[in-house]
């Protein structure tokens, strides 16, 4: 505490030398100004003492024959003095804190996680229209209500969750793990009620393995079947005594069934095509966006007559989530010149082998197993033809409601006057 007192008051640390400091030391002590921190080195003490008591100093030097050089000035007096005379720089500093805090309270970047059906692109369209946007203030957001507006509009979210970070929006998401995809991209939903689903083939070829988890299996292993035969049923059949089906248990046909078919692909190239040639001429255009606003430098000197222009830009932010509404970046301009060529042999051929590859891709993130390819290319009247057979092999099966009907339906359809019941 009293560290604080001596503070706020103020103090100085002095240096005593001449004829006879002791003396000047006793009187101060008798004059009930007091001194802490007392050092002797040998010609001089040094010592501290409190800045209204330092002016009560002056008779008591004469006396002594002393000499009293200040060393240091320590406390709030000294540091408001230091403080005046750099007001300008503490303006501008207090001003920018303002600024900074005042920015605070807005959102500046929107984050989406754990989507995969829902793009991004969805997701910011459905913000903006909902006012959920950069630049708009926290104070706005209603994170219960925007949770339970992304539920009700999206049916395939199942969880979501949103949290303001910084200036950093994050909205978490989770989406049905009982919506699935068909090869043809389209969405199937596994249905639980209790009724039955089939399994049913999306595409045609051979059965190479099969494993059933549950439903009954209509093919084997080695046969041939098309698309839309039924390969595993969604109901398993009770019998009587008689061995008659008395009715069906309904499920969900579940297995693991391995199809080898074939994929095929056909492409043209025109032997003559135009093509870029960059003149090495390039042009950067600085720029800056200060929220809505965007400032850029002029582009000087010739207007180049065919360009490709390249953006690169980054937004600033302070720490790790603290985002701000600026963004610096510049245009790359390249001039160009298009000018007819004739594709060699070699460069068509690495051309259909770019799109091969990109095709084995495609396929492989569906989880298709290429085992074997035929590629044959061929040129007619200035044009390249590729022709591409692939051997592969991948899982099928597609979820379908059942076409199994119950017996006691069946038979409560065909007794009289079943009709005008």
């Amino acid at each position: 505490m009293l560290q604080v007192i001596r503070y706020l008051q103020g103090y100085l640390t002095i240096r005593v030398q001449g004829f006879s400091p002791e003396r000047f030391m006793n009187l101060c002590s008798n004059h009930h100004l007091f001194l802490w921190n007392i050092v002797n080195y040998g010609d001089y003490y040094t010592m501290n003492i409190s800045l209204k008591n330092f002016y009560k100093l002056k008779g008591l030097t004469r006396k002594t024959g002393t000499r009293v050089v200040i060393t240091g000035r320590y406390g709030l007096p000294f540091l408001s003095v230091r403080m005046w005379r750099r007001r300008i720089f503490l303006a501008g500093l207090l001003g920018s804190l303002a600024f900074w805090v005042w920015m605070s309270g807005f959102i500046w970047a929107v984050e989406i996680d754990g989507n995969y059906f829902v793009t991004t692109d969805v997701f910011q369209d459905f913000l903006d229209a909902n006012g959920i946007k950069t630049g708009v203030k926290k104070g706005e957001i209603d994170i219960e209500t925007l949770e339970e507006s992304i539920r009700e509009h999206f049916d395939i979210v199942t969880w979501t969750s949103a949290k303001i970070d910084g200036t950093r929006l994050l909205i978490q998401v989770k989406e049905n793990d009982l919506i699935k995809m068909d090869k043809g991209g389209k969405e199937t939903e596994i249905n639980e009620e209790n009724t039955g689903m089939d399994l049913v083939a999306q595409k045609e070829g051979v059965i190479v393995s099969m494993v059933t988890r549950s439903g009954v299996p209509l093919v084997k292993t080695g046969a041939e079947i098309h698309k839309g035969d039924i390969l595993v049923e969604g109901g398993v059949p009770i019998y009587n005594d008689d061995g008659t089906v008395k009715r069906y248990d309904y499920c969900v046909a579940d297995a693991d069934i391995m199809l080898q078919c074939i994929y095929s692909l056909t492409e043209d190239i025109d032997e003559k095509h135009e093509e870029k040639k960059y003149t090495g001429k390039e042009k950067k255009q600085p720029f800056l966006i200060l929220g809505t606003k965007k400032i850029s430098m002029p582009l000087l000197g010739r207007k180049f007559e065919k360009y490709d222009v390249i953006e690169e830009k980054h937004q600033l932010k302070i720490f790790k989530n603290y985002y701000l509404p600026v963004y610096i970046g510049s245009y790359l301009v390249r001039e160009y010149e298009v000018k007819e060529e004739i594709y060699t042999k070699e460069q068509v051929k690495e051309l259909f082998e770019g799109k091969i590859q990109k095709f084995i891709e495609t396929l492989q993130e569906k989880g298709v197993q290429i085992i074997e390819k035929n590629v044959t290319i061929k040129r007619a009247f200035g044009t390249w033809k590729m022709d591409a057979d692939f051997l592969a092999v991948e899982k099928t099966g597609v979820s379908q409601k059942t076409q199994l009907i119950q017996i006691e339906d069946i038979l409560l359809e065909e007794e009289p006057g079943a009709e005008g019941t």
